[in-house]
């Protein structure tokens, strides 16, 4: 199997950790297409700790987000209580029984990654719970740092870096923020069906839309000038991120480039489909052609075999 010939690459050979890897691999193969054929290009031994990270992630995430799954608020509340409880007593004491925790635990060991960026996502899949809105850019930056730009910081010691860690760290926590406003521009739609809207309602307001006019053309199906020209701002700014995570490429690991080069073009790409779509993501969801991914992927996969004879730093 694929998946054990990346554990046997990173040294992971107690069965419990084979066992706790493959599940994390299964999540962001199933959940994570852009972010799974990005991870392809990384060397097999630093897979399964980015698998581990995304795993947890998303394990998180699918506890705040899966809303029409017949759960109340409360057990979902009970449900994420419970996972940064074994969370935070996994890290502490070195073992857990639930298998994403104990990969992601074992992850963290291996690479000396800082547990607070761990305590910081919870607290942002928290404010899930109870935030619905957000009235300034200012305070959807509070909730993005801990869903998204400590993603960046969790992942950067298993790329590694030629530059001191710290000098590539802001770069790699703009690029978890690029991901994640762009998630938000794709899935207003979606987020509007849970109750959420992650657009700032002061530079919505600026264009004339509010959450009233988003419901409006999410039920009617009719697109709005209004709220295509405040769509397009918040494009333009997405993109302004984009290029302050790109400069952190270069400060990469030579063999972890090509992912997140790859990654940027990808996410990237959300962008320019959104942008070609007419901003009409209330009606449904844009999406990369599997053409172009293609495009993008197969050079890139090209450049990481080359590169994979430069070593990776590690701990």
């Amino acid at each position: 199997m694929q998946s054990d010939r990346e554990l046997d690459a990173a040294g992971i050979v107690d069965p419990v950790l084979r066992t706790a890897y493959r599940r994390c691999r299964a999540l962001n193969a199933e959940h994570g297409r852009t972010y799974y054929l990005a991870t392809r290009m990384l060397a097999p031994q630093q897979r399964p700790a980015v698998h581990a990270l995304y795993g947890f992630a998303r394990w998180a995430d699918d506890v705040v987000d899966e809303v029409h799954d017949g759960r109340t608020g409360r057990q979902r509340a009970d449900e994420l209580s419970t996972l940064d409880r074994t969370m935070r007593e996994g890290l502490e004491r070195g073992r857990s029984d639930h298998p994403v925790i104990t990969a992601l635990i074992d992850t963290a060991d291996r690479y000396d990654i800082d547990h607070a960026h761990f305590h910081d996502f919870m607290r942002s899949m928290t404010m899930d719970l109870t935030v619905t809105d957000y009235p300034t850019y200012a305070d959807l930056a509070e909730y993005v740092h801990g869903s998204a730009a400590v993603i960046g910081l969790q992942v950067l010691p298993v790329l590694g870096t030629v530059v001191p860690r710290e000098e590539a760290a802001p770069a790699a926590a703009a690029l978890g923020i690029a991901f994640q406003l762009t998630n938000f521009l794709r899935d207003v739609g979606e987020d509007l069906d849970r109750g959420r809207v992650y657009l700032p309602a002061d530079e919505l307001a600026a264009f004339g839309v509010d959450r009233e006019l988003l419901e409006h053309v999410r039920a009617t199906g009719r697109t709005d000038p209004r709220v295509r020209r405040a769509l397009a701002h918040l494009v333009a700014r997405t993109r302004g991120v984009y290029r302050r995570a790109a400069v952190g490429v270069p400060m990469l690991a030579p063999r972890s480039r090509p992912c997140v080069g790859t990654a940027l073009r990808l996410y990237g790409g959300i962008l320019d489909e959104i942008e070609a779509a007419g901003y009409d993501v209330l009606r449904h969801r844009v999406v990369v052609p599997r053409h172009r991914r293609l495009v993008v992927a197969l050079p890139a996969l090209a450049r990481a075999a080359v590169s994979r004879s430069v070593p990776v730093p590690t701990r």
